[in-house]
């Protein structure tokens, strides 16, 4: 709260705080404050506007939508407006809220329905005559960025809505409002590959979602879900009740939420939300509250809207689970790439049933942000009730000798010779430090990249700290005397390196290509890479229209298109400032010197009949082939290998203990095949 008392100034003063937290949450996807901080913030300005209406603005952060369109986007105007919901922590603020409407309509025992609020961003799918038209996020309200190009990342999303027989006609036109997420469980597994990688770690589900979505090219190695749960322009009629819409929607093959209840009364509505909150924590993805609607249409039609919500629909937020610890250090972690990412070192604490003894800080920013110092009590959470982190610092505990943090001593006391490029969040090293150089070599020889059998971490560890190993390259150039040198090598084990050293020289392109490190380039993206270049030299030598066409509107805003599935402005960037770097360059000299094949060995179309262009999910375990070796024969053959089962998976393939996956497949009539089943398919059988 600022010390000043003058409500126009402290307007103004919030006015601008709130406009800068909007353009962090719905433009950056990087929120610096907790909802329930920003919510406060809000909440605060509502009020004061209130009291002083001549200072109150049709604009004002309190009285609008926030606004996530940005640079690059074609904009789609919504047929019928795309509101926020009003929304509270408070018990009492939910009663109110029906004893409202129940005095509205009197006489009147009215029915609301219950759901789950999910954490992601809200969007618009607009079909005509059943076919999808367009995906459209909610921006302003009045006008969204089309996000179609993206629906190979949204998982779930039917191309087309079919009608049951007795159930709700599909419309002609219809705009069903849902929202993006990403589930736990896929978050874990992007982060995982980023913490293998060295790289910093994503802070929360809602935030990787929503920057997915909204670049350019959705990469293809992540995989993104919507819920739908409402509808704005409705052409001939709208179901006239919300539990009649939620059928509707489930009919059609839209996906709806796990939790849906119709209730009487405040007490009815208060019951279905303590409900929800005991089952929440059981679901694959993020929630931060419930969604409460009157049900009658044709009432909330009566009840109407104000300029920003339905005066008939209210979300209630559950509080995020916070704990108090210590901070004993702050210690710096070195990425493959270089980026060093502190970490807050934490007295051991329970939270959400689990002990938390670390937490992400992000960058120097964040610390500095929140005067965060080694010694201090800090409130944890966990961001999106996966990663721990700091939330703020409890000023009256600090101690006398707290002193703020320097992140470029930090670094320099610990011999890293790292900088902060202007503009940029992170630190980097100017030169490769040891723990790097380890990370990128075992990066190098990984399954998912050149697959050195045998030089796993401590392998690694012992080449870079002897010496012999510098950069991942130079890995061709060891010999048999070099690696007896190392500890438990004997004659054997030395041989069999040297062996599978020769043996990766001939690996496909698309893993030299996953190999040598590029920034956001993953082994999807570096086969379509391979699959479009052909060959290392091509693509470190490709130009900028060879990877993006750029186009100027009519009234100058600039737009690009993807040349390469799975290559965006993001994408094209990292390559194009990779290969400029002259180490870089060299080490493609160093490959082809030491006979590393540099071109595409695949036949460029090397398609099976049945299989091109269809999706596979492979599940449980394939007793002689494998996951990877499945998933390489599918791509060869031209399929596409997904991680989750929707109405557009063509085969699921299905091996011992297959878990939920082959249950979805079963529940949608989705093919299966055993390990037997693919190499008929694949015609390769034996």
């Amino acid at each position: 709260m600022s010390e000043t008392s003058d409500p126009a100034n402290r307007i103004a003063e919030l006015r601008g705080i709130l406009l800068r937290h909007n353009d962090l949450y719905y433009r950056s996807s990087q929120p610096e404050i907790a909802d329930v901080e920003y919510d406060a913030l809000k909440a605060e300005l509502a009020g004061l506007e209130e009291m002083h209406p001549g200072l109150a603005h049709a604009d004002s952060p309190a009285a609008t939508v926030g606004d996530d369109r940005i640079e690059g986007f074609v904009t789609r105007r919504h047929l019928q407006p795309m509101l926020s919901l009003d929304n509270t922590y408070n018990e009492g603020e939910v009663r109110e809220f029906a004893a409202r409407l129940e005095r509205m309509f009197p006489g009147q025992r009215l029915a609301f329905t219950v759901e789950t609020k999910m954490d992601g961003l809200a969007a618009s799918l607009v079909y005509e005559n059943g076919q999808l038209v367009r995906v459209v996020t909610r921006g302003n309200g009045t006008e969204g960025d089309d996000i179609t190009h993206n629906l190979p990342c949204l998982q779930g999303v039917p191309r087309v809505l079919a009608s049951v027989p007795g159930g709700f006609p599909v419309p002609s036109l219809v705009e069903v409002r849902g929202e993006i997420y990403m589930t736990f469980s896929e978050f874990r597994r992007v982060n995982a590959a980023r913490e293998e990688a060295g790289e910093p770690l994503y802070a929360n589900p809602r935030n990787l979602a929503s920057g997915t979505v909204k670049q350019l090219v959705c990469p293809r190695d992540r995989s993104l879900r919507v819920v739908t749960y409402g509808l704005g322009q409705c052409e001939p009629e709208v179901p006239s009740t919300q539990a009649a819409l939620n059928e509707a929607l489930r009919s059609w093959g839209l996906p709806v939420g796990d939790f849906f209840q119709l209730v009487e009364g405040a007490e009815g509505v208060w019951e279905a939300i303590t409900k929800l909150d005991e089952k929440r924590h059981a679901f694959d993805y993020p929630t931060d509250g419930a969604v409460v609607k009157l049900n009658d249409t044709a009432l909330q039609r009566e009840a109407g809207f104000t300029s920003k919500a339905p005066r008939w629909a209210m979300a209630y937020k559950f509080a995020p689970e916070q704990a108090e610890t210590r901070l004993r250090d702050i210690t710096l972690q070195v990425g493959r790439t270089g980026v060093l990412t502190p970490v807050a070192e934490l007295e051991p604490v329970l939270l959400s049933g689990s002990t938390i003894s670390r937490a992400t800080l992000h960058n120097e920013s964040e610390i500095l942000r929140k005067d965060i110092r080694v010694g201090d009590t800090v409130v944890i959470e966990k961001a999106g009730e996966v990663i721990p982190a700091v939330v703020r610092v409890v000023l009256e505990k600090r101690p006398a000798e707290a002193v703020p943090f320097d992140f470029a001593a930090c670094a320099s006391g610990l011999g890293l010779d790292a900088e902060r490029v202007q503009d940029q969040a992170a630190w980097r090293l100017k030169t490769p430090s040891e723990e790097q150089r380890i990370r990128r070599l075992f990066h190098f020889a990984s399954k998912q990249c050149l697959d050195i059998d045998g030089l796993g971490h401590a392998v690694a560890e012992q080449l870079v700290t002897k010496g012999l190993v510098q950069n991942p390259t130079e890995i061709y150039r060891q010999t048999k005397e070099q690696l007896l040198g190392l500890e438990k090598f004997a004659e054997t084990s030395a041989d069999n390196l040297l062996a599978a050293i020769g043996v990766s020289k001939t690996r496909e392109l698309w893993r030299v290509i996953h190999a040598i490190g590029i920034p956001n380039v993953g082994a999807q993206t570096a086969k379509d890479l391979a699959r479009h270049f052909r060959s290392l030299d091509a693509l470190m030598n490709a130009t900028a229209d060879q990877l993006l066409v750029t186009h100027v509107g009519s009234k100058g805003g600039i737009s690009h298109e993807s040349v390469i599935e799975g290559v965006g402005k993001i994408v094209a960037s990292s390559i194009q400032t990779y290969f400029s770097d002259p180490l870089h360059r060299q080490w493609v000299e160093d490959l082809r010197s030491s006979g590393v094949s540099l071109v595409e060995t695949q036949p460029q179309a090397a398609v099976v009949e049945g299989v091109a262009g269809k999706t596979f999910v492979l599940t449980g375990t394939l007793p002689a082939l494998g996951r990877d070796a499945a998933r390489e024969m599918i791509e060869k053959a031209g399929g596409k290998v997904a991680g989750s089962v929707s109405k557009k998976t063509h085969y699921v393939v299905a091996g011992e203990e297959a878990g939920s996956k082959l249950d979805k497949a079963r529940e949608l009539g989705v093919a299966v095949l055993d390990e037997a089943g693919l190499r008929a398919l694949l015609g390769a059988v034996g």
